[in-house]
């Protein structure tokens, strides 16, 4: 069974080749359109079966909130940063500014999270070596992946 940490560790790195490539992307080209929707709809699902499954269970320790806590409130700037892309014309020349600066602060954010994070996860929530939380995550994170267009779509109303 895959642990969450390994589940997250996985989709860290292919968010991070996701970032690589578009960074390395010009214009409003197919390509730019295609790694960002795969980008878009893989990190919503990923941050919101996340907190569900991971951080709600390391928040719910006192000696885990901290840490929690602070991640959560980054996934919830990051998903701004992300948005605001989403809406953007793809062939700006502030888009691709835009996403630098999303790709330096997402790549800290995860950084942070598994050399930081996750050992003090280890200690207070457990090493899953069971895999449950990990089956958790998969499970939601397919569900979520449902539910990123309707998230958008009320996070712009608001």
């Amino acid at each position: 069974m895959t642990t969450i940490y390994d589940a997250l560790k996985s989709d860290h790195e292919q968010h991070r080749d996701l970032l690589r490539k578009l960074d390395a992307t010009q214009g409003d080209s197919a390509e730019r359109r295609k790694l960002w929707e795969t980008f878009y709809y893989e990190v919503g699902a990923h941050a919101a079966a996340e907190e569900l499954t991971f951080y709600s269970k390391l928040i719910s320790k006192s000696e885990g909130q901290y840490e929690g806590r602070h991640s959560v409130a980054e996934n919830k700037e990051l998903e701004d940063s992300i948005l605001g892309l989403h809406e953007m014309d793809f062939s700006s020349p502030g888009w691709l500014a835009r996403l630098k600066i999303l790709r330096a602060r997402y790549e800290h954010h995860i950084d942070e999270e598994e050399d930081d994070i996750f050992p003090v996860a280890r200690e207070v929530v457990g090493a899953d070596e069971d895999g449950t939380i990990g089956a958790e995550f998969a499970e939601r994170k397919t569900e979520e992946r449902k539910l990123v267009d309707e998230k958008a779509e009320n996070a712009f109303e608001d």
